[in-house]
């Protein structure tokens, strides 16, 4: 799935041939997909400025205005990507959106498994219900070790179970939990509470140079994902235990181990992470 640094890579892409945009058209090919594109979604927005492109958690939103002004909201689903194409690019079976605007450049998502959403709001986009109760962004200034040693203090789970729940902080999935655990020396099995407020600290450090690495270098592409140029990204080559499970860590020679934290695959080095 793709997780705030293949979104936020996306967003980056996007922004400068979108932002100042009149959209000309929005073509629908498969209107179902998550949830049922609106109907009324390309009368909407026919004629509407994009004004801005901002990030959410994993969610895209497209400031619209005009004489029907709100939000496109995009979501990424399982498998999609969000891709700049010329307007008469010949789309594949996968390919069900195309937003166009003046320049003639052309938004496609391209979302095999349908899990990805396209919707709108009026009005202020954190209304939505999919948006209302979504925690802290992870490279705000306010995700602060104070902060989350604060917010940690009765949650009695695992801390990868803990840092992975988006009404506390958004974004930070499977892989780049992992990571941040491993680069902050904390064993993902810990109970959320125990954190010190020193291991607060080195986790929102790990938190956010992991995730600020991982835009920096396009994200990670394991199945469908590709950045808004089609390029894919290349964070997995720098994974240092994600998906490494029997291999030696790269910093004490001890073999990364496997288990299942609620549900989903979680490495780590036992002799690091304590």
């Amino acid at each position: 799935m793709p997780e705030l640094p293949e979104v936020e890579t996306t967003r980056r892409g996007l922004a400068p041939h979108l932002t100042g945009r009149v959209i000309t058209g929005l073509l629908v090919r498969q209107p179902r997909l998550r949830w049922p594109v609106p109907t009324d979604l390309p009368h909407r927005l026919q004629g509407g400025r994009i004004v801005a492109l901002d990030r959410r958690g994993k969610y895209l939103l497209f400031h619209v205005e005009g004489r029907q002004g709100g939000f496109l909201i995009w979501h990424l689903g399982m498998s999609g990507s969000l891709r700049l194409v010329p307007a008469d690019f010949p789309a594949d079976r996968h390919d069900h959106v195309d937003l166009l605007v003046e320049s003639g450049a052309c938004v496609r998502l391209r979302d095999p498994r349908r899990f990805g959403a396209l919707l709108w709001q009026t009005g202020p986009a954190e209304a939505h219900p999919l948006l209302a109760h979504l925690g802290i962004e992870p490279l705000s200034p306010a995700f602060t070790g104070e902060w989350l040693h604060g917010a940690l203090r009765n949650r009695h789970g695992a801390i990868k179970t803990v840092l992975m729940d988006a009404g506390l902080i958004v974004g930070v999935g499977n892989i780049y939990a992992s990571e941040a655990l491993f680069a902050a020396g904390i064993d993902p099995r810990r109970p959320a509470r125990s954190l010190s407020p020193a291991r607060c600290g080195r986790l929102v450090a790990a938190v956010r140079g992991t995730l600020e690495r991982a835009i920096a270098a396009g994200g990670s592409s394991l199945r469908d994902f590709v950045g808004a140029d089609g390029h894919p990204g290349y964070f997995q080559q720098e994974y240092a235990v994600y998906g490494r499970a029997g291999e030696a860590c790269r910093r004490c020679g001890a073999r990364i181990r496997l288990l299942r934290l609620n549900g989903r695959s979680t490495f780590f080095c036992g002799r690091c992470q304590r």
